[in-house]
């Protein structure tokens, strides 16, 4: 059984709560000022529904964690299991199918050993379906018992509800936390295994890269983890040329739609320009892979450079531009609109122009929240992956010419991960040690753009 239904069978015994929890409270109305509840009956009803809800959550997410496992084991347990190969590869195939003819999702097994642990699969399943509904029922009456028992007139039910509600959106505030120490605690065990191998001045400072999965860890050859001419890639394609193409036209939209556009016109352009940001990363992949990189090399061939590529580092980095436009543009028009009215009308109230109280008023003021932006804008594009997969080259070269090949972080690491590479190898702790690089870069841009925010919103208010 699905923990999905054992959360619908929660919910419907905490609606079965809030409805005798509300019809308690009720009853402790009555003429007598003094034996009115303190709390409304709402309140007493969203009490005895938290505790039938909350405990049963936390059991279906314990349960759904453990019972697969329960399952496996009383199958395993079974005589039908007598005949399973040793071999735990071997062993786990014929599992899985037999679970899956079990569950419904397969129509039959391919290997007749996995045939004689169908029936097996199903009573385990059948038996602990049964248990895992019995104990979500009885928790589920057990906390609303508890909490039906102590509804009293005095009781502070309003006061115990918002504080589980504050607990909840507490607990849910530290996921992103946690989940942010997580991601870094794992690069950073993956990473202090590669440095092990290879050390982080070769890493960091090597101008070489060109992993080798085939040979042996114990003859891996330093040199050849150099990750230099991956940051240069990253930096040319995602903070250069990028940014070269999404800044001017970005601000420049911006400022037209904030200073000069009907608001009739704003209206139906800006919602047009953002559409740009919900486009999948996919689909500019394609765009730049089919459509801009030919372009670029056909143009570079007519103009007389005959060695362009079409996987070159303009074609992902224009692309790239031009999806991180939308981003430029609306923190930049947000910022714009901030700024305080007085300003604006002092500088025309004094003469000068619109042009020039955008220049040496407007923009200024505004310029904390654009620059902000920007570095928001630079931590999406270097971490942008599909584009430079399908648009930049695999091969790492430490090179100023945007019509040649070039690759970035992002290319090694989706190169490095697939596949069928060992965990313990170099190569695979590579791409950990690249994950780990680029984490921190985009976590101290995204800091620093955070910080001139709140300065910003600090200087207005």
């Amino acid at each position: 059984m699905s923990p999905i239904t054992l959360i619908l069978i929660a919910i419907g015994l905490g609606l079965a709560g809030w409805l005798a929890g509300r019809a308690k409270a009720w009853s402790f109305q009555g003429p007598d000022p003094d034996r009115r509840p303190v709390s409304r009956p709402v309140y007493h009803a969203w009490y005895v529904a938290l505790w039938v809800v909350l405990p049963v959550l936390a059991f279906v997410a314990l349960w759904s964690a453990i019972s697969p496992q329960l399952v496996k084991q009383a199958v395993l347990a079974s005589p039908a299991a007598a005949e399973l190969p040793a071999f735990g590869f071997e062993r786990d195939a014929f599992i899985n199918e037999a679970r899956a003819v079990a569950l419904g999702n397969a129509p039959g097994v391919f290997n007749d050993e996995a045939e004689a642990l169908i029936e097996p699969f199903r009573e385990a399943l059948l038996r602990y379906n049964i248990i895992g509904i019995i104990i979500t029922v009885l928790i589920a009456l057990a906390g609303g018992g508890f909490a039906f028992l102590k509804l009293r007139p005095e009781f502070s039910a309003r006061t115990r509800v918002e504080r589980s509600i504050m607990a909840i959106l507490l607990l849910a505030s530290l996921v992103a936390i946690f989940t942010t120490f997580g991601i870094f605690a794992s690069l950073v065990i993956e990473t202090v295994r590669f440095f092990g191998i290879v050390s982080p001045a070769d890493f960091l400072l090597g101008t070489k890269w060109g992993p080798d999965t085939m040979v042996s860890p114990e003859a891996v050859d330093p040199t050849r983890y150099g990750a230099v001419p991956l940051f240069w890639g990253t930096i040319f394609i995602g903070a250069i040329i990028a940014m070269i193409v999404a800044i001017p036209l970005g601000l420049m939209s911006a400022i037209y739609l904030t200073q000069y556009a009907d608001p009739r016109l704003r209206a139906w352009v800006k919602p047009l320009l953002e559409i740009l940001a919900g486009v999948p990363t996919v689909v500019y992949g394609y765009f730049a892979a089919l459509t801009v990189a030919p372009l670029i090399r056909d143009a570079a061939v007519a103009i007389g450079i005959t060695g362009a590529s079409t996987e070159s580092a303009l074609a992902a980095g224009v692309v790239m531009g031009v999806m991180i436009i939308p981003f430029v543009s609306s923190m930049a028009d947000d910022s714009m609109a901030a700024v305080p009215n007085a300003l604006r009308d002092g500088s025309l109230a004094m003469g000068a122009t619109k042009s020039e109280t955008i220049r040496k008023v407007l923009f200024p003021a505004a310029l904390p929240g654009i620059v902000a932006g920007i570095m928001l804008a630079v931590s999406r594009a270097i971490g942008e992956t599909m584009i430079v997969v399908m648009a930049a080259s695999p091969a790492a070269n430490l090179t100023a010419n945007p019509l040649e090949p070039m690759s970035t972080v992002t290319v090694q690491i989706v190169k490095l991960l697939t596949g069928e590479q060992s965990t313990d190898h170099p190569a695979t702790l590579s791409a950990f040690a690249l994950g780990f690089v680029l984490f921190m870069v985009t976590l101290m841009l995204n800091f620093i753009a955070l910080r001139v925010v709140k300065r910003f919103r600090e200087a207005y208010e």
